[in-house]
């Protein structure tokens, strides 16, 4: 199929406060959110990373209780569930959380759900949240009612190599489900937020608003989140929680790009929304990016993108115990 004649394509992204180890609360939320998208005509609706198990929190658990906490993919109660969800609705479900394999290997996972069960899951490539996390080996795309799309999560994204390679293998929408910004970096003007001004989000929104928008939050995101759709000519659809995550406060700002690296829709309240923009063929085609994929000359760089090198991986935020080279 021509990319032009593709079927437009409604789809949703979601932010909301989810809660640490709660799967059956986290389920309940994406459930709701899933039915309101779905009434309003979304086909696909994408939720943060770990927004099923919760995240940050993660940090402090052991392997026993990682293992715990973990499900097999496919067969797992939340993919049941998710399969459920997704068939209640009629819609594709997208959302994340830890996996463990039957030698139990741990990994983070994001997957994509529809009525009839796994259509897709993603093995972060780099993870660093807890040090018995396995990184990821594989790119992933699936098929989305006649889309290509692909899978990358948070940090995956910043490494800019993964986006090219998975838009190269075909994705012209690429799922990037985070839980980030408003933490420590070396970058001038970040550091977290004050959880207090979230206690106090209903007397003071202004405050809270200034904190999430500037350098700490949004005002990051957009130094490369539009790039990354505007050189590959994708659409990208950005999902991020919102409120506590453990003891860290998120500012959500999920959102849709399109190939041009154009904001179609975000969310903008202090609370649980999704969003939803309609994806059109047509802008694959006119979007710089596509053009500058056929220009690309292999043969000038293939040798040195592919020249052995040790991957460093290393969060500032995390302490000295946790962050690691992977």
């Amino acid at each position: 199929m021509a990319i032009v004649n593709k079927e437009n394509l409604p789809i949703a992204t979601a932010q909301f406060e989810h809660r640490s180890g709660d799967k059956e609360h986290n389920l309940q939320i994406i459930a709701d959110l899933s039915a309101g998208a779905a009434k309003l005509g979304a086909r696909a609706i994408a939720f943060h990373e770990c927004s099923i198990t919760g995240y940050t929190f993660a940090r402090k658990l052991s392997r026993p209780e990682m293992l715990d906490l973990a499900e097999p993919i496919p067969g797992g109660k939340s993919i049941e569930r998710l399969t459920g969800i997704a068939r209640e609705n009629n819609i594709s479900v997208l959302a994340g959380l830890f996996e463990k394999d039957e030698a139990d290997n741990l990994y983070k996972a994001y997957v994509c759900v529809d009525k009839t069960g796994l259509v897709a899951r993603h093995r972060k490539l780099h993870p660093f949240i807890n040090p018995h996390l396995t990184p990821g080996s594989h790119y992933t795309l699936f098929d989305l009612d006649g889309w290509k799309a692909g899978i990358l999560i948070c940090y995956d994204n910043n490494i800019v190599e993964n986006v090219r390679a998975t838009t190269l293998l075909g994705a012209e929408i690429i799922f990037m489900p985070h839980v980030t910004m408003c933490t420590p970096s070396p970058r001038p003007g970040a550091g977290f937020v004050d959880p207090a001004l979230w206690v106090n989000r209903q007397n003071d929104p202004a405050t809270l608003r200034a904190e999430f928008d500037g350098p700490k939050g949004r005002e990051w995101l957009m130094k490369w989140l539009p790039a990354r759709a505007y050189d590959n000519g994708i659409y990208a659809v950005f999902s991020n929680p919102i409120g506590m995550d453990d003891d860290q406060l998120k500012n959500g700002c999920s959102m849709i790009l399109d190939p041009f690296g154009e904001i179609m829709a975000e969310c903008r309240s202090l609370g649980n929304e999704f969003c939803m923009a309609t994806l059109t063929g047509d802008k694959l085609e006119k979007a710089g990016g596509y053009r500058y994929k056929k220009a690309r000359r292999p043969e000038l760089y293939a040798d040195i993108l592919g020249q052995p090198h040790i991957a460093e991986q290393k969060v500032a935020w995390l302490n000295d115990d946790h962050a690691r080279s992977l």
